[in-house]
């Protein structure tokens, strides 16, 4: 008697066991599912915000890029040459720069890395170059 009530627990054992890792593998199934449809979304979501970032960012390079333009065009002209020679390199670094958003831009739509993570280290590039085109070409005599 003894000993098929043990038989009687080991089978209910092994069968409960049974259900349960069926039971988890389909909650697996189901979860890696829910991913999924979660990553989905975030790229939906993604594309539906980095566009309109995309553009604004490529008009605000251009507009960098035309103020560039002006500022040498105003350092050409004569005037103090040791001033000048200063204001060229900074322009010329402050070229580069804005060439370097341009590419990290672009090269976002092949890597897709952490959207938040691009939009504030860009914005925070872009506001660098934005106060130093107005600081350079301020007149600082006083």
């Amino acid at each position: 008697m003894y000993c098929l009530l043990v038989v009687a627990m080991v089978t209910t054992g092994f069968f409960s066991s049974c259900d349960s890792k069926a039971k988890k593998v389909n909650e697996a199934i189901e979860d890696v599912q829910d991913s999924k449809e979660e990553l989905r979304e975030a790229i939906s979501e993604l594309n539906e915000e980095y566009a309109p970032f995309k553009i604004e960012a490529e008009r605000k390079i251009a507009a960098n890029e035309l103020r560039i333009e002006e500022l040498r065009a105003v350092v050409n002209q004569p005037g103090e040459k040791l001033l000048d020679d200063l204001r060229r390199k900074r322009i010329e670094e402050l070229k580069l720069k804005n060439d370097a958003l341009k590419n990290k831009l672009s090269a976002y739509e092949k890597e897709n890395s952490d959207w938040e993570v691009f939009k504030r280290e860009f914005n925070h590039d872009m506001n660098g170059i934005l106060e130093s085109l107005k600081d350079i070409g301020k007149d600082n005599k006083n």
